[in-house]
């Protein structure tokens, strides 16, 4: 057999492997046939973990002692807004580490975020061993394409505790993209629109024959299938407290079951028009039982989570707008993640986009296949023979089919940067050195003078994020130049060098043009050393 490279989808909410056998991609299968593997862990009190389908019960059984949804905090600072909007919504206790990174405390031990997405790709890696009967240790494993440094560094490193040789990060509208398009000789615009369980991603793409160019993507890291769980599990508790007068709310382990509930009826609405259980939880502080009898049309549920869902479609909007095209100039709509099956989700993008959207594509597996068909070209690449192998015929010429688009003769993906890239100057504004939706992988240099004379230290915060004010953007890391020679400062030039490769991982590098001094950093992810460094305003670089 040659060589393997999987393909993984580690989705919020479900993740899935997907490996291409004699030219078909393959889902791959736990032992009961279930080929959607919940992102979910469980921790027993013996120190063994449960992951998977058989975890999926301890979320309302121990909710304190079962992870799930751990995607959403990977790569974040502790205090950021956005983990401080999601921390009560999760029963398991989230603390801070000596760097200000999230940790999921079970008993007296500390795992990070990226633990349990390791662990689920450890999950997942043997399942694929177990049905290829040979060992997997290559993948392309796929990130939300609005992902940021940070996020993606972490995925990788998941990957690596997992036992895995992350051969590339892909994002997950573009390996969609490819599940649909690969091979198929098509010419047209398609949209790729990610609605999954805690991320949202939509990408505008130009297939051309087996080149697939990103004219745009735009997203959101917390919005997904969580937040229609979440509403309905609030309408759950205000229904008890006004017919009981009991507030939930305090209890984590009755919002845990309500939210469990939740997804299971959200599910439902799909297939029915309305819905019906019977809830009982405990009077707070009493063994007294009580029961509300819960109703819920699709009509009252579309109306509680309109909103959700028009926050994608302003996220559509600020795409098309960068790329500069109308809806009318899209060709075809691909939906992909779980989330899409919700019949408000299709209304909304069926009216917005003013088409139909392709139909014959499982949302919940597309994403790991075309990752799947993306390390099957890498493994096919890795394999041919070239010049100064030892098997190397030179009257062949077929190695050089496709140079050009560095893919081997496979699929050319052409991906863009989500967000811009830059460094704080003074006053508090970030000089933009990496645009937002530059294509990858790419490189960028701007020159900088110091803010006053004199300067032997130059500081260089580094920055992603779309606005000119570091307020608004997240830190990255922080570069320093040291022992610069004194001198006027109009006399003193300063290079900084922004290098994105095709990972979307930055790499940063400054020099005294004077000296030839310089410093390179490839910026550290949240837990391996607290990046938010404190700095003197007059030690930044003027414009």
């Amino acid at each position: 057999m040659s060589e393997i490279v999987v393909g993984i989808d580690l989705g919020t909410s479900n993740s899935v492997i997907s490996v291409v056998l004699e030219g078909e991609a393959i889902v791959v299968p736990d032992a009961q046939g279930r080929r959607i593997h919940p992102s979910i862990v469980h921790f027993r009190e013996d120190g063994q973990t449960i992951v998977g389908n058989d975890a999926r019960r301890f979320r309302a059984e121990q909710p304190m002692r079962t992870v799930y949804s751990a995607k959403r905090l990977i790569g974040r600072p502790f205090d950021s807004p956005e983990l401080k909007m999601l921390m009560g919504s999760f029963p398991f206790t989230i603390v801070p580490d000596q760097q200000n990174a999230p940790r999921i405390q079970i008993d007296n031990h500390l795992h990070p975020p990226e633990g349990i997405g390791a662990r689920v790709l450890a999950y997942l890696k043997s399942l694929a061993e177990g049905y290829l009967g040979i060992p997997v240790t290559k993948a392309v494993i796929t990130v939300p394409a609005n992902f940021d440094e940070g996020q993606r560094r972490a995925t990788k490193r998941a990957g690596e505790l997992a036992g895995l040789e992350v051969m590339r990060l892909l994002n997950e509208p573009t390996a969609a993209a490819l599940a649909y398009g690969y091979g198929g000789n098509k010419r047209e615009r398609v949209a790729i629109y990610d609605f999954g369980g805690g991320t949202f991603d939509i990408t505008l793409l130009e297939l051309r024959s087996n080149v697939f160019e990103v004219l745009a993507t735009a997203g959101n890291s917390y919005l997904g299938g969580d937040d229609f769980d979440n509403r309905l599990a609030s309408v759950m508790m205000n229904a008890f407290e006004r017919q009981h007068q009991i507030d939930l709310s305090a209890d984590p382990l009755a919002r845990q079951r309500l939210k469990v509930l939740a997804e299971h009826l959200k599910c439902q609405l799909t297939q029915q028009d309305s819905v019906a259980a019977t809830i009982k939880e405990y009077v707070p502080g009493t063994m007294q039982e009580v029961a509300l009898e819960f109703r819920l049309s699709r009509g009252e549920f579309n109306q509680r989570c309109i909103d959700i869902v028009d926050q994608s479609l302003q996220t559509c909007r600020d795409a098309l707008q960068t790329a500069g095209i109308q809806q009318a100039e899209l060709d075809h709509l691909v939906l992909v993640g779980g989330s899409t099956r919700i019949p408000i989700v299709q209304q909304r993008t069926r009216e917005f986009f003013n088409r139909e959207p392709v139909l014959g594509i499982n949302p919940d597996e597309v994403v790991a296949i075309g990752a799947a068909v993306f390390g099957s070209s890498l493994a096919q690449q890795s394999q041919a023979p070239r010049p100064g192998d030892q098997n190397f015929d030179p009257t062949d010429d077929s190695w050089m089919e496709g140079l050009d688009d560095d893919q081997g003769g496979g699929p050319l993906l052409l991906d863009v940067t989500p967000h811009a890239l830059g460094v704080a100057t003074v006053g508090g504004v970030m000089d933009i050195i990496i645009e937002r939706n530059g294509q990858l992988p790419l490189e960028r240099t701007r020159y900088f003078s110091p803010s006053r004379d004199n300067q032997t230290r130059v500081v260089l915060p580094v920055y992603s994020g779309n606005s000119r004010r570091i307020e608004d953007n997240r830190q990255l890391g922080t570069l320093e130049l040291t022992e610069i020679p004194p001198g006027p400062r109009e006399e003193v030039q300063i290079e900084v060098t922004f290098e994105v490769d095709t990972n979307g991982m930055v790499s940063v590098r400054a020099t005294d043009m004077r000296t030839g001094l310089n410093h390179y950093a490839r910026l550290s992810i949240m837990g391996e050393g607290r990046v938010e460094q404190e700095y003197d305003a007059s030690d930044l670089l003027m414009t």
